[in-house]
């Protein structure tokens, strides 16, 4: 993706306990996150899917993010919950956009530099 194309994007991280990464905007729940997807264009979006006792999960938000269209550029699950991502994985796969990537895994090295760089190699 372009530099340009990136111009005015953020970066989500969703969780309710790690620390944010650099480069990523902290989310710690659906409702923030969902603030942060509506009203910003999202080119990284990192979701956990236990967020505190009681709480929407991160499935609970991605089944308002296809039901609202809220996508980012490239989607990757850093949950330790097996089941949760199964879910989130299994929902957005079935409805995502053709240009967006999901990954059923935590983001790489080279992305979390890349992201905490600014840059835009993928």
């Amino acid at each position: 993706m372009a530099d340009k194309e990136l111009e005015g994007m953020i970066n989500v991280y969703l969780d309710d306990f790690r620390p944010c990464p650099k480069g990523f905007v902290l989310a710690r729940n659906v409702e923030e996150c969902l603030a942060l997807l509506s009203n910003c264009k999202v080119n990284i979006l990192s979701l956990d899917h236990d967020l505190g006792f009681g709480e929407p999960t991160g499935y609970d938000l991605v089944k308002k993010m296809v039901q609202h269209g809220y996508y980012a550029n490239e989607i990757y699950l850093h949950t330790s919950s097996a089941s949760g991502r199964m879910n989130m994985y299994q929902l957005l796969q079935k409805h995502k956009p053709e240009h967006v990537s999901i990954y059923s895994h935590p983001m790489p090295m080279d992305v979390l530099e890349r992201a905490a760089t600014g840059g835009t190699n993928h």
